[in-house]
């Protein structure tokens, strides 16, 4: 038997929440034009493949979809099931080892019906987990409490590193690093840890390094010496954004990806696509639109109203940033080739639905801080 009254109330309250998106809207109107950009890009780059395109078009709709759900959720049940998170998500990088795929990796698990980077899920998960275990703690963190952040960070870094996967282990960690910084952490103890850091550099190019690994940063300090070879991705994106000038070749214009010299010219190299066929002026364009991202996203870190919340908020904004700068200057030829995705631009599912659910949640931050609730 239907229960109609039932369905009325369920009816009513589906309107109400509707009504009532709580998404911060220049948030969502910059999103949406980084989104559409990345598929006018697409378009071009995959040589005008529509089913790439929509593919890529359903994909983003379900990360719109997630953040529009998170801006609902209240901050504290994000920070009450933190844990589990992070712990599901250990689970998932342990299994991708062990079941994954990838060329020549493991780093996609296929589930028949979808099939995802569970790496994605840790870029949220470390920052949240960092941040749930100092938002009770007195700020700045004692030595004690860096070492149990330092804990929460190594476990799914070092299996990240072990898919392998560098570049991605380095973001992930970078994400929660800045958790621990923005929790008021002496400009001291930073310049100690940083000299560490540089310091194990020697053993780890020793020691730990693949030797593909070695080769992208002999390439980015010299890629002529293998200009056919290791040497080519970083050229060839070089000749892209040289040749794009002040104003670029135009839409579909790219000759650079249509003639397939460029690689990966719809993922990680898709920007230097962007950059041969709207030139400079498109560059700064949308370099201004990411930046008014970033701004808005710290703005909101300075309003939360807890330490979790603004530790989190400001952990996704700054992690948005480096995603950008960090792609930029590898097609550019400023850094070495590290497999970062330029954020909302690049063909990826698992990366785009993981950084829109990041954005709903500093949507949560900012409509709960205003609704006092």
């Amino acid at each position: 038997m239907i229960d109609f009254d039932l369905m009325a109330r369920l009816e009513r309250g589906l309107a109400r929440w509707l009504k009532r998106p709580r998404v911060d809207l220049a948030l969502l109107a910059a999103l949406l034009a980084v989104a559409a950009t990345g598929l006018v890009v697409l378009y071009s780059a995959s040589a005008e493949a529509p089913a790439q395109v929509f593919n890529q078009g359903l994909r983003l709709a379900l990360g719109f979809a997630v953040l529009f759900v998170f801006a609902r959720i209240a901050p504290t049940v994000f920070r009450t099931w933190t844990p589990w998170f992070y712990a599901f998500t250990v689970l998932l990088l342990v299994a991708v080892l062990v079941f994954g795929e990838g060329r020549g990796a493991h780093r996609w698990l296929d589930l028949q019906v979808v099939r995802f980077q569970p790496s994605e899920f840790a870029k949220l998960a470390l920052p949240m987990m960092v941040a749930w275990y100092l938002h009770d703690r007195p700020l700045q963190p004692s030595w004690r409490d860096l070492a149990a952040c330092a804990l929460i960070l190594a476990v799914p870094a070092a299996l990240i590193v072990k898919q392998p996967d560098l570049g991605t282990a380095l973001l992930v960690a970078a994400s929660g690093v800045f958790v621990i910084f923005l929790a008021g952490m002496s400009w001291r103890r930073i310049l100690f840890l940083a000299a560490c850091g540089v310091a194990a550099v020697p053993l780890w190019w020793q020691f730990v390094a693949h030797e593909y690994q070695r080769n992208r940063v002999r390439m980015f300090l010299n890629p002529e010496a293998d200009p056919l070879g290791n040497g080519w991705n970083i050229i060839q994106s070089q000749i892209a954004v040289g040749s794009g000038g002040v104003s670029g070749k135009g839409w579909l214009g790219s000759t650079q990806a249509r003639l397939d010299f460029l690689p990966e010219h719809t993922t990680d190299f898709i920007f230097a696509v962007f950059s041969e066929e709207f030139g400079l002026i498109g560059v700064v364009a949308i370099i201004a639109v990411y930046l008014f991202i970033i701004g808005r996203g710290l703005w909101i870190a300075a309003g939360a109203r807890d330490t979790y919340s603004r530790l989190l908020a400001g952990s996704i904004s700054m992690t948005f940033f480096v995603y950008v700068m960090v792609n930029g200057g590898m097609i550019a030829g400023l850094m070495p080739v590290v497999g970062v995705p330029m954020p909302l631009i690049s063909y990826g599912g698992t990366s785009a639905v993981s950084l829109l659910a990041g954005f709903g949640i500093l949507m949560s931050i900012h409509a709960h801080r205003l609704r006092g609730r």
